[in-house]
């Protein structure tokens, strides 16, 4: 292997660790303060459910007629109004949808702007803890028999970091569940607009994601206390897992 490449590989993980070092000691107390300060304005202290409550601009069609079909003895259509048959799919086939006279369902403003705010702290979150699981993965010395005491702090460690990664990402998933579940209880309302079940039940979503966001932001801070928490403790045995007792034998 050219010694150019491996004197590269040799920088990234020099600089990974610095950068990993910085974020500890510095970022993650900036991010944490950042945090509380965050919850405490009133996008997301003042969680009052009234301020997401938005109208759907989906209107309640007027009743269809029913259809009409000629006599026997002769008259037309509009003499002797015949009540159709019901079928078996009337039920459940609801309003044919093929467009919406006041133009198009918006999407939910006030939490579309509460979103943009969380996503960038989620993804932060995500790579904060890929580059201090990289991290801890370079400073885990060789396998060795005994003296192991620090490599399970490194590990216990690491699957900490791997679970608030994994939980990060997740927040990415529920997210967009939410746009996903809201555009199908809309269709919903848009095929059977007498119901008032189908737009209450936007309301209640529109809800539900307001505070799950709140809990977002809450759990993010959370969890980048907890990991600056762990790391800071157990920093100097994340450092050197093995130390020499040789002298101490003696």
């Amino acid at each position: 292997m050219p010694k150019d490449t491996i004197g590269k590989v040799q920088e990234y993980k020099d600089s990974l660790i610095t950068k990993a070092e910085t974020l500890i000691t510095k970022g993650f107390p900036e991010k944490i303060v950042e945090l509380n300060e965050l919850l405490s304005t009133p996008m997301f202290n003042e969680r009052n459910f009234n301020e997401v409550h938005q109208d759907l601009n989906i209107p309640v069609v007027a009743p269809v007629l029913i259809n009409h079909r000629d006599g026997d003895d002769g008259s037309t259509d509009n003499d002797h109004p015949v009540t159709k048959r019901p079928r078996k799919d009337d039920n459940i086939s609801g309003t044919a949808v093929l467009g919406l006279p006041s133009g198009t369902v918006p999407c939910n403003k006030p939490l579309c702007d509460m979103i943009k705010v969380v996503k960038p702290i989620i993804r932060k979150l995500v790579e904060d803890s890929n580059l201090l699981k990289m991290w801890i993965s370079f400073m885990i010395p060789k396998i060795e028999d005994g003296n192991n005491f620090g490599v399970s702090i490194q590990e216990d460690t690491l699957a900490e970091i791997q679970t608030v990664e994994s939980e990060a990402a997740a927040f990415f998933d529920q997210i967009s569940r939410y746009f996903l579940t809201r555009a199908k209880v809309v269709s919903k309302v848009a095929k059977y607009p007498h119901i008032d079940d189908y737009r209450r039940a936007v309301v209640e979503l529109d809800e539900k994601e307001y505070l799950s966001l709140w809990l977002v932001v809450c759990e993010v801070r959370n969890r980048y206390s907890s990991l600056h928490d762990i790391v800071i403790k157990n920093l100097e045995k994340l450092k050197k897992p093995r130390s020499s007792n040789a002298e101490s034998l003696y």
